[in-house]
């Protein structure tokens, strides 16, 4: 497929820092929603992973009167591009209401795309397909077909805003201390191998999934192919986008855990396997077996956010850092432990988890009903 030129693309850096990116991230577990200028505070700490080229944002429960809606947040290269895809909306899905999404005139973030978002739902018609496989052929028809249309997220009651620029000035930019979720993440960019643009910024989404990274994906050729083959495509110029589909791929369409897609995502080695005992090591060898092409090569750290809750993960040798903090019922995840003390001074319980191994936290189960988790 053809590659689109984008016209937000950032000139080259004069430096490569392999080791930087921040991630950031909490969950208040009661389903408490909180002001976006907490998360702030966190990604604001690390400044110094990031070079201006890409900043983002996740947050859930940011739409209760719309929370039965999929929340469609689209950038255009231009406001007269709107044209084609909202006509092709406007054929395919029911609109509830569109609107721009607010911005800030910020004098640090220039020539930045146009934003609205759309909340919608699948046609009643369509008895061929479930609400959710619905939304992800729309995203992926307005992401191939729709010139200078990208879907920046697509869940219920959550959104993603990203771009070109400082993460706490892309904070200001679209406005974040006027939303309340009960999930934030947040992400600091410094890309080594792919275009600092608006639409590569992180984090990728795909429904109520979103993800953001540090490091690489060095298998990104063989993820992308294999995605491929299930109707996935990737577009935004950027290893991680595997990763959101992967997530969607293995949990919501072949049913398996969060424990096993992480297996699947980062494997143990071999040599590991074979000294489990039975029936593990039969497990884990069908996973390795089966999912080879969907596992992930390369050094990382994740936040997986979703209606549900947070993951953090870590490749299999940990060449990436990542911090868990807990206080009361608000669990943090970070790349350093400095913001997650910027995020909640009082914090008393502090650890890094094992490589490998995800750290899994979950809304309690009253908070999970009242935010529709359907995981």
């Amino acid at each position: 497929m053809e590659q689109r030129r984008h016209p937000f693309t950032q000139p080259p850096r004069r430096e490569r820092d392999l080791g930087a990116c921040g991630l950031c991230g909490f969950l208040n577990r009661d389903g408490r929603r909180v002001s976006g200028e907490v998360i702030v505070r966190g990604i604001a700490n690390m400044h110094d992973r990031g070079n201006g080229l890409g900043g983002g944002f996740a947050a859930y429960g940011i739409y209760p009167d719309y929370r039965d809606f999929y929340a469609l947040h689209i950038m255009y290269d231009r406001p007269d591009l709107t044209k084609e895809t909202e006509e092709y909306l406007r054929r395919n899905l029911e609109i509830a209401q569109s609107e721009e999404i607010k911005l800030f005139d910020h004098p640090r973030v220039s020539d930045h795309p146009y934003f609205k978002r759309y909340f919608v739902q699948p046609p009643d018609t369509d008895r061929g397909r479930s609400p959710d496989d619905y939304i992800v052929q729309t995203v992926m028809h307005i992401n191939v077909h729709c010139g200078g249309a990208f879907v920046v997220s697509s869940g219920k009651n959550m959104g993603a805003f990203k771009g070109v620029g400082y993460a706490e000035d892309l904070a200001e930019f679209f406005c974040l201390d006027e939303y309340e979720g009960y999930l934030w993440t947040a992400h600091n960019r410094f890309p080594t191998n792919t275009p600092g643009w608006w639409g590569g910024a992180h984090p990728f989404t795909l429904l109520d999934w979103s993800i953001v990274h540090n490091g690489e994906i060095s298998s990104y050729g063989i993820n992308k192919r294999y995605l491929e083959m299930f109707g996935y495509h990737c577009t935004l110029l950027t290893d991680t986008e595997v990763v959101a589909y992967l997530l969607d791929l293995l949990v919501r369409r072949h049913g398996l855990s969060f424990e096993q897609a992480c297996l699947v995502l980062a494997p143990p080695f071999w040599k590991d396997i074979d000294r489990l005992g039975s029936p593990q090591r039969e497990e884990y060898t069908h996973l390795r077996m089966i999912y080879g092409s969907a596992a992930l090569n390369g050094p990382f750290a994740f936040l997986f956010g979703f209606t549900g809750g947070l993951i953090g993960l870590n490749d299999r040798v940990k060449l990436r850092p990542l911090v868990v903090g807990e206080n009361g019922s608000t669990f943090y995840l970070a790349s350093e432990e400095a913001a997650i003390r910027a995020l909640c001074p009082e914090v008393k319980i502090v650890w890094a988890p094992v490589a490998g191994e995800p750290v899994i936290v979950r809304l309690e189960e009253d908070s999970s009903k009242k935010n529709h988790d359907r995981h």
